[in-house]
């Protein structure tokens, strides 16, 4: 692309300063113009369908329509839409969920002054970008055993505070199931104990903290 024919950007975030700061920066880029905004899921789709973009810049945790909710949208109705996932987190589940999607980059927010422009650039020509942690995260957990369904259920409920007799109660199963739950939950992440296994998944993006029951 050139200055007389620039990538076009749409970026969706529900941060307003987030958003200024990647239009500050594509600012100074005369190949690169910023050509619509969105604050949700929801909008984003909308706004592809409307300006369909280049390059999206899509976060991943959004109201009402979250990120890879809002990727799988756009590339049902436009396969060929280039888009890179923005998130604070490097959590190999997330990463891999937005790639199982259709992401074609992923980006940390902690380093779009560096990597953001040249990204764009990638995507627009036809290029993936995934940072090289992120692909070590990948690599690393590939192989592990995800938790089941219910596991996720019974960690959700201990990390909002529930005793094992809560747990138990909220989802009407025994109390040495619950138990029997935290044994293969611990094992499965490598955790010390249930306060390990919560911090374990919201990091690699199993558990969204304050999702409730």
């Amino acid at each position: 692309m050139t200055a007389a024919n620039p990538i076009r950007v749409l970026v969706a975030d529900d941060h307003p300063l987030l958003r200024e700061g990647i239009a500050a920066v594509l600012a100074g880029q005369a190949d690169i113009d910023l050509v619509g905004e969105a604050s949700d899921g929801r909008e984003a789709l909308e706004c592809f369908r409307q300006l369909r973009p280049d390059v999206t810049l899509m976060d991943l945790q959004m109201p009402h329509m979250n990120g890879i909710d809002s990727i799988l949208a756009i590339r049902g109705e436009c396969p060929d839409a280039r888009i890179a996932i923005l998130t604070t987190y490097r959590g190999d589940v997330r990463a891999l969920h937005a790639i199982q999607a259709g992401a074609q980059a992923y980006l940390l927010k902690s380093t779009l002054r560096k990597e953001l422009v040249e990204t764009i650039r990638s995507l627009a020509a036809g290029k993936r970008h995934i940072p090289p942690e992120i692909a070590a995260d990948l690599a690393q957990h590939i192989g592990q055993q995800c938790l089941s369904p219910r596991e996720v259920e019974v960690l959700q409920a201990a990390a909002l505070g529930y005793s094992n007799r809560d747990i138990a109660l909220q989802l009407r199963i025994t109390e040495d199931t619950v138990k029997g739950h935290m044994r293969l939950i611990m094992d499965k992440l490598r955790a010390n104990n249930r306060t390990h296994a919560v911090a374990i998944a919201v990091q690699r993006g199993v558990l969204e903290i304050g999702t409730p029951l």
